[in-house]
């Protein structure tokens, strides 16, 4: 997990910028459009759209817009159709990405990802060339602040979850993808407002890299997640921890 946590503090800021873009939403009206059209529009039986449905509402969305995704979804309002791709490649220093989409256009998402991986000094890799590298986990997030460290724990692992640890200014809470959203359901109900839920891919292995790579891979990711085609960006590179602090204090 921890090519993933040194990360993180990256991605939430990016995150931030991201919201403020309304690209956020972009991206999520896309995936609730897409959960409802694959799962139903019953949050209840739907663990995919109750897992959007709760990002949505941390990231302050309407609930007009939410309705009206899902109303998309199930065909009941007129709307483009997203499919679902996956693209594998290979970023500097052979950081294997994995790169999940919702696009209305296969030609133009494929072009885009393969553009920015070849200006970074990367390549498209052959389906299942590094897929196998990651595996599907849930995270959740919770800002500290007032929040009680033992009474987060004591929810989260009762309600099924697998571990939690300190990534600064929030707790990542991780599950198995099946019981994300009922561990974000409990900590609602005991009263802890989950910043983000959410599915990710976590690498098996990582490669450590350098000041130099690092900052060439996160540039890379970072340039990948701003197309709005662009779900989920995975990679599994390790920062050390004094050059992950150096890039931080430099931003």
């Amino acid at each position: 997990m921890s090519g993933h946590s040194k990360w993180s503090t990256i991605k939430r800021r990016k995150g931030a910028i991201d919201a403020k873009r309304g690209k956020i939403f972009t991206k999520l009206i896309r995936e609730i459009t897409v959960a409802a059209r694959t799962g139903g529009e019953d949050p209840d039986s739907n663990p995919r759209l109750r897992s959007a449905l709760q990002t949505a509402r941390s990231n302050n969305m309407p609930t007009a817009t939410i309705d009206r995704a899902i109303r998309k979804g199930m065909g009941d309002e007129a709307g483009v159709t997203y499919d679902e791709i996956a693209y594998e490649g290979y970023g500097p220093g052979g950081v294997a990405f994995l790169i999940d989409t919702l696009t209305d256009n296969r030609n133009r998402t494929t072009s885009e990802v393969r553009h920015l991986l070849t200006k970074a000094g990367g390549s498209m890799g052959d389906p299942g060339s590094v897929a196998w590298l990651f595996e599907l986990r849930g995270l959740i997030a919770v800002e500290k602040g007032d929040q009680d460290e033992d009474e987060i724990m004591m929810v989260a692992l009762d309600a099924g979850a697998e571990d939690i640890s300190d990534e600064g200014d929030v707790w990542e809470i991780n599950t198995l993808p099946t019981d994300l959203a009922q561990v974000a359901d409990a900590l609602r109900e005991g009263g802890i407002t989950p910043g983000r839920v959410e599915f990710i891919r976590v690498a098996k292995t990582t490669v450590e890299v350098g000041r130099d790579v690092a900052g060439k891979v996160i540039r890379l990711a970072e340039n990948l997640e701003d197309l709005d085609d662009v779900q989920r960006v995975s990679a599994n590179f390790e920062i050390p921890e004094d050059i992950l602090h150096e890039l931080s204090s430099t931003e």
